[in-house]
């Protein structure tokens, strides 16, 4: 069974250039996004991308979540997948910016889970997932929002 987890879309007051310089901008994420808490990578084309994630629980914790970069086209498309790091999941996320014009655009983010305990992971962590995602599209839309002002 394949699922597909999709945020919410947003408009964003920026340039689709500009939130992608600070979606891509990682060592600020502990500044606005409340699901990645941080990130490592190079974004090269096969390289692992390092996404530290709160715990499920809403506990305190984190934990760290490999996958690998597939796509980087600047500033409309980042895909990264897990690769074999989770036997049985296979799992592909893609942030789209669409331009909406010289000084507006829209971003939304999906995640596709496929794999035999695909049906699992979606009912233990589906809803967390999409709470996720969508805080990451407001919170992304404020941020670039505040900064294209200053």
């Amino acid at each position: 069974m394949t699922h597909v987890v999709t945020s919410v879309k947003v408009e964003i007051a920026a340039p689709a250039a500009f939130v992608w310089d600070v979606l891509v901008d990682y060592p600020n994420y502990p500044q606005w996004n409340p699901y990645t808490v941080s990130v490592a990578t190079t974004l090269e084309i096969g390289s692992p991308i390092d996404l530290t994630l709160p715990a499920v629980d809403g506990s305190d914790s984190t934990f760290l979540n490999r996958e690998y970069v597939r796509i980087v086209d600047r500033p409309h498309h980042l895909q990264y997948d897990t690769a074999e790091e989770m036997p049985g999941i296979f799992a592909i996320r893609d942030q789209w910016i669409a331009e909406l014009g010289p000084d507006r655009c829209a971003y939304h983010t999906t995640d596709t889970i496929s794999g035999k305990y695909a049906d699992r992971v979606m009912e233990m962590t589906g809803d967390w997932i999409k709470a996720g995602f969508d805080s990451v599209a407001h919170a992304l839309k404020v941020r670039a929002e505040q900064l294209i002002r200053a």
